[in-house]
C-alpha cells in the first residue's frame, strides 16, 4: 500500500478525535479497574496477589500481543481492526458481569478485553503517525489522553454505579458504552494516495486461471464440442459427404480427442498447481524469516535495546500505583470521609495533563526526547519510594498526581520510537517495545500484591517498584549518552529525512 505524505492536519484531525474517544472507551474501565479490584476482593474473598491478576492481564495482555495486534493492523488496515476490537471490549465487560469466580474474570475481563485494547490502541497510534509529521508529538499527545480522561471519569462513573446498580450492572452498562467504539472506528479512513495502484489481490485472487483444473475441464469440452459441430457443418458443405458416414466420423474423433486431451491436461494442471503451492508457502516462510531478521538488527540498535528494557523495568514498578492506590490509601486506615476525590481519578486527570504537555515539548526542536523520557524514569522512580512515607490523603493525593503527570510518558513513547528506527519500522519496532510493556504491566500488580500478602504491608513492595524504575532510567541513560555525542557529530552529513536516534544507535 502506498501512502502519500502526512499532511499535518484536514482528515488527520478526525483522526486525533476519533482515536481520543476510542481510547477514551476502551481503556477507561481497565485503567480504572482499581474500584472494581476492591469489589473483586470482597466478592471472591481471594488474596490481592491473586485478584491483582485481573486489572493486570487486562492492561497487560494487549500489550504482550503488540506483535500480532502490528500484524493485524498492517494486513488488515486500523479501520477493520478498530470495529472487531470494539465488539471485543463491549464483550468482555458485559461477560464479566455474570463470573461465578475470579478465574472467570481472567479469561472475560483480562484477556478478551485486554486484547481489544491493545488492538485499538495499535490502531490508533499507527493511523495517527500516518496522518502527522511534523505535529506527531501534539496529535500522539491528544490521542493518548483519551485513556488518561478515561481513567479520571470511569473511576467515579464505575463507584457511582457500582452503589446504583451494583457490580453486575456497572459492567454491562460500561460495556454498552463500549460499543461506540465501532462508531469511531468507521471514521478511520487510511491515508493511501490517489494514483496508488488497486488493493493487491488475495491468495486465492492471484491464481491464474490455467490452474483451476476442474473449471477449465469443463470449459475445453464445450469449447471441443462447439468447435467440431461448427467443423462437422463445414466439412459437410466443403465434402458434400453423407450425413450419415460423416457422423459417424466425428463422433469417433471427438471421443478419442477428448480423452486424451483431457488426462494430459488433467496431470498437467494438477503438476502446475502443486509447483504453485510450494511457491507460495515458500515466499510465505520466506517473510517470516524477513521479520525475524529485521527483528535482529532493531536490537542491534542500542538505543531500541536500552528502550525494551527500561519500559519493561517501568511497567512492573510504575503500573501499580494507578491499580492499587485506593487499596493502599484504605491499607494506611486513611478516613474515607477525608476523601475529595478518589486517587484513581487524580491520577488519570494529571495523566491527561502529563500527556498533553510532555507531547507539546517534544515537537519543539531545542526539546531532546529521549532525554525528556529519562527524565520522567528517573522522576517517577523517587515519587515510587516516597509513597511508603505518606499517611494521610493529602500526602498520597499529591503523589498520585505527581506519578500520574509522569505517566504520561506513554505520549512520547511512540515520537521516541519513531525517531529511533523510522516511520518505516515502526509497527514492528513498537509492537516489540508494547510486548515488553504489556511483560511488565501484567506482573507489576501480582508481584506488589504478593509482597503485601507476604508483609502484610506495601512499604517493601513500592521500594521495589522504585528501584525497577530507576534501575531502567540509568540503563536508558547510559546507552543514549555516547551515541548523541556521535549523533551530534554527524548531524551536518545526514540526509533531510535520516532520523538522528537511529545514526547515533548504530555508531
Amino acid at each position: 500500500m502506498v501512502f502519500r505524505k502526512p499532511p499535518d492536519g484536514g482528515w488527520g484531525w478526525v483522526i486525533v478525535v476519533v482515536s481520543f474517544f476510542t481510547q477514551f472507551l476502551c481503556y477507561g474501565s481497565p485503567l480504572a479497574v482499581g474500584v472494581l479490584y476492591l469489589e473483586w476482593l470482597d466478592a471472591f474473598g481471594e488474596g490481592k496477589g491473586k485478584t491483582a491478576w485481573v486489572g493486570s492481564l487486562a492492561n497487560g495482555i494487549g500489550l504482550l500481543a503488540s506483535p500480532v495486534c502490528s500484524i493485524c493492523v498492517s494486513s488488515f488496515g486500523a479501520r477493520p481492526v478498530a470495529i472487531f476490537s470494539g465488539f471485543m471490549v463491549a464483550g468482555g465487560l458485559m461477560m464479566s458481569s455474570f463470573a461465578p469466580n475470579i478465574y472467570f474474570l481472567y479469561i472475560s475481563y483480562g484477556i478478551v478485553v485486554g486484547l481489544g485494547c491493545g488492538l485499538l490502541y495499535t490502531a490508533t497510534v499507527t493511523i495517527t503517525c500516518h496522518y502527522f509529521d511534523k505535529r506527531r508529538g501534539l496529535a500522539l499527545g491528544l490521542i493518548s489522553t483519551g485513556s488518561s480522561v478515561g481513567l479520571f471519569i470511569y473511576a467515579a462513573l464505575q463507584r457511582e454505579l457500582i452503589d446504583l446498580y451494583g457490580l453486575d450492572g456497572c459492567l454491562l452498562i460500561v460495556g454498552a458504552l463500549s460499543l461506540n467504539i465501532l462508531a469511531c472506528g468507521s471514521l478511520m479512513r487510511p491515508l493511501e494516495s490517489p494514483d496508488s495502484p488497486p488493493p493487491e489481490k488475495t491468495c486465492v485472487d492471484k491464481v491464474p486461471d490455467q490452474y483451476f483444473v476442474y473449471h477449465e475441464k469443463e470449459k475445453t469440452v464445450e469449447e471441443n464440442i462447439s468447435i467440431l459441430e461448427k467443423g462437422y457443418v463445414d466439412e459437410k458443405c466443403a465434402n458434400n459427404m453423407p450425413d450419415y458416414k460423416q457422423d459417424s466420423i466425428l463422433n469417433k474423433n471427438v471421443l478419442s480427442s477428448i480423452n486424451v486431451n483431457e488426462k494430459d491436461t488433467y496431470k498437467k494442471k494438477v503438476v502446475e498447481q502443486t509447483n504453485f503451492c510450494k511457491q507460495l508457502a515458500k515466499r510465505k516462510w520466506q517473510l517470516y524469516l524477513n521479520y525475524w531478521e529485521e527483528t535482529v538488527v532493531l536490537f542491534k540498535n542500542k538505543v531500541f535495546s536500552a528502550l525494551f528494557v527500561a519500559i519493561l523495568l517501568f511497567d512492573i514498578g510504575g503500573f501499580p500505583p494507578s491499580l492499587l492506590m485506593e487499596d493502599v490509601a484504605r491499607s494506611a486506615n486513611i478516613n474515607e470521609d477525608d476523601y475529595h476525590m478518589p486517587l484513581i481519578s487524580i491520577i488519570g486527570i494529571m495523566t491527561a495533563v502529563g500527556k498533553l504537555t510532555l507531547g507539546i515539548l517534544a515537537d519543539f526542536k531545542w526539546v531532546n526526547t529521549l532525554y525528556l523520557y529519562v527524565t520522567t524514569l528517573l522522576m517517577t522512580g523517587v515519587a515510587l519510594f516516597a509513597i511508603p512515607f505518606a499517611k494521610s490523603y493529602l500526602t498520597l493525593a499529591v503523589l498520585s498526581g505527581i506519578l500520574g503527570f509522569l505517566t504520561g510518558n506513554w505520549s512520547i513513547f511512540p515520537y521516541v520510537t519513531t525517531k529511533t528506527v523510522g516511520i518505516e519500522k515502526l509497527t514492528h519496532a513498537y509492537g516489540i517495545l508494547m510486548f515488553f510493556a504489556g511483560l511488565g504491566n501484567s506482573l507489576g500488580p501480582p508481584i506488589v500484591g504478593w509482597f503485601y500478602d507476604w508483609t502484610q504491608e506495601y512499604d517493601t513492595a513500592f521500594y521495589f517498584s522504585g528501584f525497577c524504575v530507576l534501575l531502567g532510567g540509568f540503563l536508558l541513560l547510559l546507552a543514549a549518552l555516547p551515541c548523541w555525542n556521535a549523533c551530534t557529530n554527524q548531524s551536518s552529513k545526514l540526509p533531510p529525512n535520516t532520523y538522528s536516534y537511529k545514526v547515533a544507535s548504530s555508531a
